[in-house]
């Protein structure tokens, strides 16, 4: 007789399982053809009260959930492959469940990254979704975060510190201009857009790349002591949107805060200079924004942020941790 585990699998999670490797779900494993190819590993996982609020909509749960990972494939330059899911409920609702599903599957299907399997289990505590994406490279052409070389270009995608603005009005840590922008960065920390579009020009020209999730500066920092070099970031040059720049105007502070803040889920590339015009062409022809920001360096000091005039802006704090 199945089980209300069963039931809702089956009810839920079966119609997004489109990858025939995935078996239906009727079994505990999937398998994924990888002949010709480097599989890409990553997970994230996020937790009620941590990643996202209590009252956030089931499906920009979902959407979060997938695309912090299909955000990790792009910097890695794959593309997406699959993945697996595993819900930590108190309960199995419905009113949950259904909207979740439903956005889950629509970006399965969008990123063309299908499910694959996973597991179901209940808590006592905040609830928790961990998906585990598989992605495809050719042999040996993954891009690692430990290959910044000196003289290359620092080059970020989209806008930074939306989401954390977003965080801090929803947590009344921030007023908006008006209500347009409000919705706006409260959408980018609930709805991360990973740029999966310019994963093949990342694969192709980026020499060294990871994502933004933690906060731009304190990923910086982890690149830059990854591989062994330093950078000068022009400040006035990270991109900004027009709802972010309006609440943090030319406050160094406030800058700060969206250099350090987490959940942008945009890429940060290291792009030789003798690759950056054809970088920067591929962006362009995939609809992806992409900035320079500045230059890594010789040297093991922490990255400098220049504010105006040259002047070395404090970062007190460098991103999000979690302990």
């Amino acid at each position: 007789m199945p089980s209300g585990e069963d039931d809702l699998i089956a009810r839920y999670f079966k119609p997004l399982a489109t990858d025939p490797g995935a078996r239906g779900l009727v079994d505990d494993a999937a398998v994924l053809a990888a002949t010709g190819c480097d599989l890409v590993l990553t997970t994230d996982a996020i937790v009620e009260g941590v990643h996202y609020l209590p009252g956030d909509p089931p499906a920009a749960i979902a959407r979060k959930a997938l695309r912090v990972n299909l955000s990790d494939l792009a910097a890695k330059g794959a593309e997406p492959a699959g993945f697996l899911l595993t819900l930590a409920l108190r309960q199995a609702d419905e009113g949950f469940l259904a909207p979740f599903a439903a956005a889950l599957g629509e970006d399965a299907a969008t990123f063309r990254c299908p499910l694959l399997g996973g597991d179901t289990v209940s808590t006592p505590g905040p609830m928790m979704i961990s998906v585990t994406a598989l992605g495809r490279v050719p042999p040996g052409r993954m891009v690692a975060r430990d290959a910044l070389r000196p003289g290359d270009a620092i080059v970020v995608t989209g806008t930074i510190g939306d989401a954390a603005l977003g965080l801090d009005l929803l947590q009344g840590r921030a007023t908006a201009a008006n209500d347009e922008d409000r919705a706006f960065l409260i959408d980018r920390y609930r709805v991360p857009q990973p740029r999966s579009a310019l994963a093949t020009a990342v694969r192709d020209y980026a020499g060294a790349a990871m994502d933004i999730s933690d906060g731009l500066a304190g990923d910086l920092a982890k690149m830059c002591a990854a591989s062994g070099v330093t950078a000068t970031l022009d400040a006035a040059a990270v991109p900004l949107s027009e709802a972010a720049r309006a609440i943090a105007g030319t406050d160094e502070s406030k800058l700060a805060r969206l250099l350090s803040g987490g959940d942008d889920y945009e890429l940060l590339c290291g792009v030789a200079q003798n690759n950056l015009d054809q970088f920067l062409d591929a962006a362009q022809r995939s609809h992806v924004q992409v900035t320079v920001i500045g230059v890594a360096e010789d040297g093991t000091i922490p990255p400098r942020w220049l504010g105006a005039g040259g002047a070395e802006i404090p970062l007190k704090t460098l991103s999000f941790s979690h302990f």
